[in-house]
């Protein structure tokens, strides 16, 4: 078992995304699924008895090293990102699409009030979004779902575990995708959010195969 955990530990060092139980134990020799978790779970106690600076989670349909959150301060003085941070336009149609997948365009307006496209090119070049299929009606409109890396950045082991709307927002700007002007549209707009989340109903969606993000130019 000790052989196993450190082989665990370094597949999970060197992987950027986070590895599923089967894929460890495929690297590491075709081991036993209940083997690898076992090992997994203890790497788990063994790192909170600890209590150092990162810890192993469950993310994503996986696992992953995590940096211990109050460290996030002295982690930003050394990596500075400079990606762009979402807008809260991003957000409320992250939010929508995340309660109501798998979604189409329409829908997405019909709650929101305003014209989305652009949003949505944006967040499927985040790799926050992805194109399901297209909805069997006329115009075979594209469906839309969130991607694993949504659920990475927003820690969520899967999307059973999905916050409110204003939660998602608390934590983006928590994370520094969020400005602090942005986060005055909170208490209105997501409560508004949650109250159309809550009362429209979820398109009878169709998933298609073999579909790709490309073709979301053509729904502008």
């Amino acid at each position: 078992m000790d052989e196993l955990k450190k082989i665990i530990e370094s597949l999970l060092f060197v992987a950027e995304d986070p590895l599923t139980a089967h894929t460890m134990g495929k690297a590491a020799g075709n081991r036993e699924i209940a083997e690898v978790r076992s090992a997994i779970n203890e790497l788990i106690q063994e790192y909170e008895k600890r209590g150092g600076g990162f810890y192993l989670a469950r993310v994503a349909g996986g696992y992953q090293f995590r940096t211990a959150p109050e460290n996030t301060p002295w982690i930003k003085q050394l990596i500075q990102p400079n990606a762009p941070r979402l807008s809260k336009a991003a957000l409320e149609t992250l939010a929508i699409i995340a309660y109501k997948q798998p979604v189409i365009r329409a829908d997405i307006e019909r709650i929101r009030g305003v014209d989305s496209g652009g949003v949505i090119r944006m967040l499927l070049e985040r790799k926050l979004l992805r194109v399901l299929g297209r909805k069997e009606i006329p115009g075979r409109p594209l469906i839309y779902a969130t991607t694993k890396l949504f659920l990475q950045v927003f820690d969520l082991k899967d999307l059973k575990d999905l916050p409110s709307p204003k939660e998602i927002e608390d934590m983006a700007l928590e994370a520094g995708q969020l400005t602090e002007a942005d986060a005055k549209f909170t208490e209105s707009t997501a409560k508004g959010t949650e109250t159309l989340l809550e009362t429209s109903q979820a398109p009878d969606a169709t998933v298609l195969p073999g579909s790709s993000s490309t073709d979301e130019s053509s729904q502008a």
